[in-house]
C-alpha cells in the first residue's frame, strides 16, 4: 500500500442504490478511496456482480476489503457451528478476492467461559487450516481477526498480534474504537502510540504498511462495547489515533463504521490530511 485510504463499511447512504456496485461507484465521487464489502448478514454477492466490482475497483484505484458474517465462532461447542464458521470465512475470502478485495476481517470467536489460552489454541488451529485451504486454492488474501469490544469475545490486541506472529497470511484488524470500549474508555495519544509501537516491534514495518483499521464513535458500559455512534457523539479520541497514524506513516485502509458512514469517513480523511 502506498498511502492510508479512507472509506465506509458498506455502501454509502448517498449511493443511487444499496447494492455494492453502486457503492463502489459512489466512493470516488465522495472523495473517498476505500470501501468494505459487508457480508455481515451472509455472503450473498453474485459472481457476476463481483466481476463488475473488480473492474470498477481497478479503474478507480480504490481499496476494497470485506467483512465476514457476524455469527462466526471458531470456538463454538457445537461442531456444525464451527464448520459453518469456517465456511463463512472461506466464502468471504473467495468472493471478496473475486471482487478485488485484498483483506477480509471477521470476529473470530467467543470465550464461552473457557480459559483464554485454550481458546487461543483452538482459534489458531482453525485459522491455520483456513490459511492452508486458501493457499491450496491460490487465494492470496489476508485474513484479519479483529480486536473486539467486549471481554466475552476473543480478540485482545495481544491475541491478534500473536496469531499474526505464528501464522502466515494472518494480520490484525485493529478496531481502535473496540479497544477503547473494551478497556473502559479513557484511551488517548500515548495509548494509541503504544499500540502501534508494539505492532511494529512484534510484526515489523510490514504490519504498518498494510494496516486494516476500523473506527467510529462508540457507546460502551463496564461490560464493553454497546453500539457504534457518530464521531462527535462519542468520547473516543479519533484525532489522537489519526495523529499517531500520521507519525508512524501508516499505510493501508481506515474503514469508518459510524451510523452516518460517509459523513464521518470524510471527517476522518480531512482531519488526517490536515495534520502536519
Amino acid at each position: 500500500m502506498k498511502k492510508l485510504h479512507f472509506g465506509t463499511s458498506g455502501v454509502p447512504h448517498s449511493a443511487e442504490g444499496s447494492d455494492s456496485i453502486n457503492g463502489v461507484k459512489r466512493i470516488p465521487e465522495l472523495g473517498l478511496d476505500a470501501m468494505e464489502l459487508e457480508f455481515v448478514q451472509g455472503v450473498r454477492l453474485p459472481a457476476k456482480d463481483a466481476d463488475v466490482i473488480k473492474v470498477l475497483q481497478q479503474e478507480s484505484g480504490i481499496s476494497l476489503t470485506a467483512h465476514g458474517p457476524y455469527w462466526i465462532n471458531l470456538n463454538a461447542e457445537e461442531a456444525y457451528k464451527v464448520v459453518n464458521s469456517r465456511n463463512h470465512i472461506l466464502n468471504s475470502a473467495r468472493v471478496g478476492k473475486r471482487a478485488g478485495a485484498w483483506s477480509v476481517v471477521f470476529h473470530a470467536a467467543f470465550y464461552l467461559k473457557k480459559p483464554m489460552d485454550k481458546v487461543y489454541r483452538r482459534v489458531k488451529d482453525e485459522l491455520k487450516g483456513l490459511v492452508n485451504t486458501l493457499e491450496d486454492e491460490g487465494n492470496e488474501l489476508w485474513l484479519r481477526p479483529e480486536t473486539t469490544g467486549k471481554g466475552t469475545q476473543f480478540g485482545t490486541l495481544d491475541e491478534i498480534i500473536q496469531l499474526s506472529e505464528e501464522l502466515e497470511w494472518v494480520m490484525p484488524c485493529i478496531d481502535f474504537s473496540h479497544m477503547h470500549a473494551r478497556l473502559g474508555g479513557g484511551l488517548g495519544y500515548d495509548d494509541f502510540k503504544g499500540m502501534l509501537s508494539g505492532l511494529e516491534d512484534r510484526l515489523g514495518r510490514e504490519a504498518l504498511d498494510m494496516m486494516h483499521i476500523h473506527m467510529s464513535g462508540i457507546e460502551y458500559t463496564d461490560k464493553g462495547e454497546r453500539k457504534h455512534l457518530e464521531l462527535d457523539e462519542s468520547d473516543f479520541k479519533y484525532q489522537d489515533v489519526l495523529k499517531v497514524l500520521k507519525e508512524f506513516d501508516a499505510k493501508g485502509v481506515v474503514v469508518c463504521e459510524s451510523p452516518v458512514l460517509e459523513d464521518d469517513a470524510i471527517i476522518l480523511k480531512k482531519a488526517y490530511e490536515s495534520i502536519r
